[in-house]
């Protein structure tokens, strides 16, 4: 990896960020060689793009239509063939399962899959009009998503739900892997560090999450680690 990394300037915790927004909101070309990362905003991959050190421009996706979005283009082989040894393939939406990550960088490997298909929200309970916190993670790979449960449980001490979903007029179901309120702060204030590279959207509403008063001293969807 030491000249891939030199040539795209891919220091381990932004490769380990890539690699998790690659996961997924990305995608591998069959011709061996480009890999694509979508998303809505497009000032956030015209940052990503400076930060991996490419000229490729950031380009339009479904132009004029509700669903536009942007989308910046990778080139490079060795990187190709590098997401291919961790676990990552062309077609992998229903088909990935599990991704080999350094322990030392799950943290920003997850931070870019909350980045590429999380989900944080926060609501007022009905009843009793308490803050909530949920964080949600989607998957078409049931596979995936049991191994991300599994992995996520001994790195942050925090328990998951898996949920599924039929979508109308969808041949296949999406998984959902739920965190409740206080094991989503544990998970969000270890992923998004001071200036961890991240999407200034979902970094926000983790820094709030994690700065709200309105918990539980204790959980059962979070444990102690040594």
């Amino acid at each position: 990896m030491a000249g891939k990394r030199k040539s795209l300037k891919l220091e381990d915790a932004l490769l380990w960020y890539l690699v998790g927004l690659i996961t997924s909101d990305g995608c591998l070309s069959s011709d061996g060689r480009h890999v694509d990362i979508t998303a809505k905003d497009q000032n956030y991959l015209e940052a990503l793009k400076r930060k991996i050190g490419i000229l490729n421009k950031v380009g339009v996706k479904n132009r004029g239509e509700r669903n536009q979005s942007y989308h910046l283009q990778i080139s490079n082989i060795e990187f190709y063939e590098f997401l291919l040894s961790r676990g990552l393939s062309p077609r992998k939406s229903l088909i990935l399962k599990e991704v080999m990550v350094p322990p030392t960088y799950f943290t920003d490997f997850c931070r870019g899959i909350i980045d590429g298909d999380g989900n944080i929200r926060r609501w007022t309970h009905p009843t009793n009009r308490g803050e909530q916190w949920v964080l949600r993670i989607y998957s078409a790979a049931k596979d995936f998503i049991v191994w991300l449960q599994g992995s996520i449980e001994p790195a942050f001490g925090a328990t998951g739900r898996i949920h599924t979903e039929k979508k109308s007029g969808k041949r296949n179901d999406i998984y959902i892997l739920k965190y409740g309120k206080m094991a989503a702060k544990r998970i969000l204030k270890d992923c998004y560090y001071e200036n961890a590279t991240a999407l200034d959207r979902k970094a926000r509403l983790a820094q709030e999450c994690c700065l709200s008063k309105a918990c539980w001293t204790k959980s059962k969807t979070t444990v102690h680690l040594n």
